[in-house]
């Protein structure tokens, strides 16, 4: 087990709720130095219940910084890397998707060159399902699937997926990866899906659904998710690769019309909008492999998740 976390992104959503998680609920847990930018989706606030913990250290910084990120390895005797900290919203990559190369591909090389250097230092990798593409109306994907990815946030994280296991294979590195689907939760930046529609129905605006809503995900509660994370940390052999998902699809207009009678409010504030540019028709995932190797179930069923979001969401909209 991994002792001395370097977190990058620990400021945004799932980052985040890693930290919290591994400060709160693993005993081994010595130290997490959490190494954010601060750009539009993260927020110190998500950190507020454990910033006064003395195993939590905070830096504001690039992780193409590759100087930096050595510093922080040295300082702190760091032993894993778990890198969270990517471009993630699907619109703004089709709007601007240089962006996204930039930080999803060069941020992960720059932090692989580092690791270089640390050789004894593992590297723990989040990436997407996104990256297999789009699935027709059944089967599933596994971690054997072939990679299609389908937006340029997908090729980017597809990219940078090529490159960990490119320098674990070249270089000798100790790395993992872990492919999740769609998180939802507290603290999640109101341009994802479940959030957006929460907030504009808190406020009776009209709710943008893309298409007719037949666009399928799974979606897991954020926490399973950290503790999927933190149990390959713990448990995984060196070189492994894991999905992760919550074993919840649900089209959009199905999840839409289900959060929307959790909060009393009318069916009426669904607008279809045009479908967006290649957008994928559904996405599932085989979670047999860490089920089976790693002992990981998700712990929190949809609706009780999506409760927890929606009270959260309206506390922070009272505030």
């Amino acid at each position: 087990m991994y002792k001395r976390i370097l977190v990058t992104g620990g400021a945004g959503f799932i980052g985040s709720s890693f930290i919290r998680y591994g400060l709160q609920k693993i005993a081994s847990c010595e130290k997490i130095v959490n190494l954010d930018l601060l750009t539009y989706a993260a927020n110190l606030d998500n950190l507020t219940e454990v910033a006064s913990d003395p195993r939590y250290h905070f830096v504001h910084g690039d992780i193409r910084d590759e100087r930096l990120v050595a510093e922080l390895l040295e300082e702190h005797a760091i032993d894993a890397i778990v890198h969270f900290a990517a471009e993630t919203h699907v619109d703004r990559s089709i709007s601007g998707p240089r962006a996204f190369y930039e930080t999803n591909v060069g941020g992960t090389v720059a932090l692989l060159e580092v690791v270089r250097r640390f050789p004894k230092v593992h590297f723990h990798h989040i990436s997407t399902d996104e990256v297999y593409g789009s699935l027709g109306h059944a089967g599933q994907f596994s971690e054997t699937s072939p990679y299609r990815p389908n937006s340029p946030y997908a090729a980017s994280k597809a990219a940078s997926d090529h490159f960990v296991r490119a320098y674990a294979h070249t270089y000798g590195l100790s790395t993992t990866l872990s492919h999740c689907t769609n998180n939802y939760g507290p603290c999640q930046h109101v341009e994802k899906f479940i959030p957006q529609m929460i907030t504009g129905a808190l406020l009776k605006r009209a709710l943008p659904l893309y298409g007719t809503g037949e666009n399928v995900r799974d979606w897991i509660f954020v926490e399973d998710h950290s503790e999927a994370v933190w149990m390959i940390l713990e448990k995984a052999k060196p070189g492994a690769v894991y999905d992760i998902g919550g074993g919840c699809e649900m089209r959009n207009i199905d999840l839409l019309h289900t959060l929307l009678r959790e909060m009393g409010c009318s069916s009426d504030l669904i607008t279809l909008v045009p479908d967006r540019p290649g957008h994928d028709l559904r996405y599932a995932i085989d979670t047999r492999k860490i089920r089976q190797e790693l002992g990981w179930v998700p712990r929190h069923d949809f609706t009780a998740g999506l409760q927890k979001t929606i009270a959260w969401y309206t506390d922070h909209a009272r505030k």
